[in-house]
């Protein structure tokens, strides 16, 4: 992959190049129509699939962008002769984490895609809470230095690694055939905000193979704040510059904006919240839109993820705890049931993660680079 391994210097801005052209295309899904900075979301997206799928009563609407992530990584590896189908590591904790990283990505109203966008559109709430995510990968990497891992994963026949994009992709039929999934169908206006499903679809297929070929993260691109190569902190600069010029001139910025799209100001608890999504991210190998990317190229593990932020989505809306945003007439923020579940959350993964180091490390003083 472009931005990790060997690759040359020069193949390494190329990949930045390609990234800044993710970020175009998430700000051209805006302007087309998606949610205010919510060009591509891991996982709301998911959150609104599990809706269609009639799995809780918030946003339901099929995202052909889920598809579209999934195949174009699945095309770039069939096209680049690519091994496709992984599996093997401990798929029930990326579950448990995957499901907990939706938690908290719908208290603070994004994943960590989406708060790169949410960067490049000029929300003061996401910049402030940045650091939460800082500190969260930061604390899971202090655990990876003790010993954990969410373990290996090894080749997989091809056939197992077509199950993975072909489940994702499969709601789509269902989409095409009209009248059974719950929300707007194919033509269709109305809400959830979306932009023409044939123009999502082709944008996202791009956009899977670009992050595919680059093998880019936003959980990853944080990690490199702290050592060793910064190519993927480059990447993600590029990813907020690319989307806040393109949406800045597509008039769908929000600089100055005195109400945020589908956010809030609640600082302590944005902060809180990415602090949950950066640490389970960064233990369960990567972003949600990095799980849906490595579910396309074959990776069962990666699906199993998938399926966790599409449960822990349904999940924090049947539940009550996804966040409600600010309006002209209302502040919005977390719910109480919201807050308490981020608490606690917070307090399960690292006590797992600690309870889960190796034996003889489990003791030893967590050290720094």
């Amino acid at each position: 992959m472009m931005l990790r391994g060997e690759a040359s210097t020069t193949t390494r801005w190329v990949a930045i190049a390609l990234c800044a052209l993710v970020g175009t295309s998430a700000a051209i899904l805006v302007a087309l129509g998606n949610p205010g900075h919510m060009g591509l979301c891991g996982a709301c997206f998911l959150r609104d699939v599990a809706g269609a799928l009639k799995l809780h009563q918030g946003p339901a609407i099929l995202r052909p962008e889920v598809a579209g992530l999934a195949l174009g990584a699945l095309l770039w590896r069939l096209m680049s002769r690519q091994h496709v189908g992984r599996t093997g590591g401990h798929a029930l904790v990326r579950f448990l984490l995957c499901a907990a990283m939706a938690v908290g990505a719908l208290v603070f109203l994004g994943c960590p895609f989406r708060l790169l966008q949410r960067l490049g559109g000029g929300d003061p709430s996401a910049w402030l809470a940045l650091p939460g995510l800082v500190l969260g990968v930061r604390a899971a990497m202090a655990l990876e230095r003790r010993g954990w891992s969410i373990g290996k994963t090894s080749e997989a026949p091809l056939a197992q690694g077509l199950l993975a994009p072909l489940a994702l992709a499969a709601p789509s039929g269902l989409f095409l055939l009209g009248g059974v999934l719950a929300g707007p169908g194919p033509g269709d206006g109305g809400a959830p905000a979306h932009a023409p499903w044939l123009a999502a679809l082709a944008l996202a297929l791009g956009a899977g193979a670009i992050l595919s070929a680059t093998g880019f993260c936003a959980i990853s691109a944080v990690r490199c704040a702290f050592g060793g190569a910064r190519w993927m902190l480059i990447a993600a600069v590029a990813v907020v510059a690319a989307y806040g010029g393109v949406a800045l001139a597509g008039g769908v910025s929000s600089l100055g904006a005195a109400v945020q799209p589908i956010a809030h100001g609640d600082w302590l608890w944005n902060t809180l919240a990415l602090a949950l999504v950066g640490a389970c991210g960064a233990l369960a190998g990567g972003c949600p839109v990095r799980q849906i990317v490595m579910a396309g190229e074959g990776n069962g593990d990666a699906f199993v993820g998938c399926c966790g932020l599409l449960v822990g989505g349904a999940l924090a809306h049947t539940l009550g705890l996804a966040s409600a945003p600010a309006t002209a007439a209302a502040a919005g923020g977390p719910t109480d049931a919201g807050r308490w579940a981020i608490a606690l959350l917070l307090a399960a993964v690292f006590a797992y993660g600690v309870a889960a180091l190796p034996r003889a490390n489990a003791a030893a003083p967590v050290s720094g680079r």
